[in-house]
Parts: C-alpha cells; structure tokens; sequence
C-alpha cells in the first residue's frame, strides 16, 4: 500500500470497536491509534467507523456508504463470526485487510474473505506482537478512587446520599481520568474487595485523589497523604462534615449545595495545593499533634472505674 492515489477511493478503517453488538477495549482502541499512526505518516487519508453504543456522534458502520470507499482496514481482535462476515458482503467491492488480529479458524468464511491477514496469532503461524504495543505514547490522566456509600439510614429524612451518588457518578463521567471504585468494607471471602487495612492503604496511597461521601473515605485518603474531595451526603451536615472540620480540611461540599462549579474548583484544588496538604495532614496523624479520644480512654476508665455513667453527666467530647 505504498502509494494510494486519492482517485481510487478512501479507506476505512474498521473493527469489534465498529459494531454495535461488539465490544470497544483499550487495547482495540490503542491498535487503531496505531494503525492510523501509521497510515498518517505515510499520507493515507482514512475514515474510522465507530460503535454508536461508545461515541454516538462519531462515523457509524451502519451509515457508512460502501461505495464511497476502495479499502477496508480491519483492526486487532478475533476474524470470526457472522458480524465480520457480514463486513466482507457489504464491502465485497472493496479491498479487505486484516491486521493485528487473531485467527481462530483459518477456514472461516470471516478469515477467508479477506484478501490479506496480518495476524498477530494463527495456529502453526509464529505469533507477532499486538499493535497496541506500539501506540503513540499517551499523556498520563489523573487516577481517582471512589468511595460512596447508599447506606446510613439513621439520617431518615435528611438523607441524600442516592441522590449524591448518582449525581457524583454522572460528574465523574465528564472528567478525563482513570476511575476506581472502592469500597471501605473489608472481606475475607471476597476477592473483589480487600481483606484488611493495609491492602486498601496500598491502594490508595497510589491515586491522584479520592471522590467520597464517607467519613472513612475522607480519613483513610488523607492518612495515606491522598487528597479527598468529600461530599456530606446529609442535609445540614453530619459525621463527614464534622469530620473534614477535625481534620481541617478544607475539600468539602454540602449536599444541599452540590453544584458543578463547586465540586469542579475542589476536584482542581486536590489535585494542585491539596497533595501537599494532605500530606502534612498524614504526617500530623502519624505524629500524634492532635489527639483523639483514645488519647483520653485510659483516663476515662481510671476516672469511672466499673460504675454504670450517669447519662445527665455526660461530656461531649470529654471524659465520663
């Protein structure tokens, strides 16, 4: 395909990323950044079909006028099934080449309609390496850990934490980076969660930041160094609330007052000024600057002895 003169037709370049009962992957979508690397360099102009089910308003398969193209470039994944087969009827006019892909059966009519195949696997065939391998080198996005919560329904009324949830999950999906949904709930029989402390440390320790409505999310982060955009998902303000105060933390957002400017301008915050405040923050939990009502157990328990409390004595904050 040395020179592609543009008299004879444009090429199109299509794959499982193309249909709309296929399936788009990242490494799909890497070995197409490849390929159209490749063909850019060389000066091959070319279209890229897309699945209407991952970019709605992108160039669909299904609008595609066959005649308008000389070439198809089919790119990375399995040559099998009927949906390939059927790529090889519509554009039976065209030259058909596969690239990157695997060859399950070599005698299928979806392999044998093509005129050429660049596997990277084939049976008795030495395999190559995948084209995503060679993508263009890609700008690193932020890595965000979510820790949200539907529970908590001692609040009763002045819950909001559905509507917090879903409103933070339809945010996060307008933002560039990589999201990682976690969960503070440990689970020894469960593979998908972690069974203690120090494996959810590990893996928070290594974000950029943390989107959470919980009290342990917003600590847990912060003691890992880890900045935390924390929304109070109780009406007029509850433990997380309390808590971002204790913590001197600034991050936070009320329910009632969620808004995408706000979690906007904190989302940028964490990931500028925050990282080093939540930092010091870290060292001043391992330091023990402020103390906690542990700090004052001892005392308590030397100072009440095995009597039952007074309930009109208690101190908020104080000992028994």
């Amino acid at each position: 395909m040395g020179a592609f003169p543009e008299a004879r037709g444009r090429l199109l370049l299509a794959g499982w990323f193309s249909f709309l009962h296929g399936e788009v992957t990242a490494g799909d979508v890497l070995a197409l950044d490849r390929v159209r690397d490749v063909l850019g360099r060389a000066g091959i102009a070319h279209d890229v079909a897309w699945s209407p089910g991952f970019r709605p308003g992108a160039l669909h398969l299904e609008d595609v006028r066959p005649e308008a193209y000389s070439h198809v470039v089919f790119v990375c994944g399995p040559v099998h099934g009927r949906q390939v087969e059927e790529l090889h009827e519509r554009f039976s006019h065209c030259v058909r080449i596969a690239v990157g892909t695997s060859v399950v059966d070599r005698d299928s009519p979806a392999v044998t309609g093509f005129h050429v195949v660049l596997a990277r696997d084939a049976f008795d065939t030495e395999p190559g390496r995948d084209l995503a391998a060679r993508a263009p080198a890609l700008p690193p996005r932020p890595v965000a850990g979510t820790v949200l919560t539907h529970g908590q329904h001692e609040y009763g009324h002045k819950r909001r934490h559905e509507e917090v949830a879903e409103r933070l999950g339809d945010w996060l999906l307008g933002k560039d980076c990589a999201r990682l949904e976690l969960d503070t709930r440990l689970d020894t029989r469960d593979w998908r969660l972690c069974a203690t402390p120090a494996q959810l440390e590990s893996v928070l320790s290594r974000l950029d930041l943390v989107v959470t409505d919980r009290l342990h999310g917003l600590v847990l982060a912060l003691r890992a160094g880890v900045p935390a955009l924390a929304v109070d998902p109780v009406e007029g303000g509850a433990k997380v609330t309390a808590q971002a105060r204790a913590c001197d933390w600034p991050a936070l957002v009320a329910a009632e007052r969620m808004n995408q400017g706000a979690l906007e301008r904190w989302w940028d915050w964490c990931l500028t000024y925050g990282r080093a405040q939540a930092q010091r923050i870290a060292a001043e939990f391992r330091e023990g600057v402020v103390e906690d009502g542990a700090d004052r157990l001892v005392e308590a328990l030397r100072a009440r002895g095995g009597e039952r409390a007074d309930p009109s004595s208690l101190r908020w904050g104080g000992t028994l």
